[in-house]
């Protein structure tokens, strides 16, 4: 399955998980794993929330951005990534006051088997 982000418009979603501006998005999710496309603008934040059913990796491809991660602050540069496992909390904010940030994220739904 081919997803071509470059001809997908962004979807803006205001006030991502209660942050501050909004959270530019290409989402696929099929329902057990979202992959996004997004883009922080400068001042934009998301906000602090845990991953109690799920994880998430964010791979920086433009910019920066600081992530709060189970309280402590990291700096994640284009090509690095930031995972916050599941049972952790999260938020992230674009660490430029000029230029947007860019990342590729993957949230997979944690199925447990009954």
């Amino acid at each position: 399955m081919v997803f071509d982000f470059a001809s997908e418009d962004f979807a803006q979603i205001p006030n991502f998980k209660g942050g501050e501006g909004h959270f530019d998005a290409k989402m696929h999710d099929d329902g057990r794993v979202k992959i996004i496309y997004g883009k922080v603008e400068p001042g934009c934040t998301s906000g602090y929330h845990a991953h109690e059913g799920n994880c998430e990796v964010i791979y920086v491809t433009r910019g920066a951005i600081i992530c709060t991660y189970d309280g402590k602050e990291e700096r994640v540069e284009a090509g690095q990534a930031h995972y916050c496992p599941m049972g952790h909390s999260h938020s992230m904010r674009n660490a430029s006051e000029t230029e947007p940030a860019e990342m590729f994220c993957v949230v997979p739904e944690h199925h447990v088997a009954e």
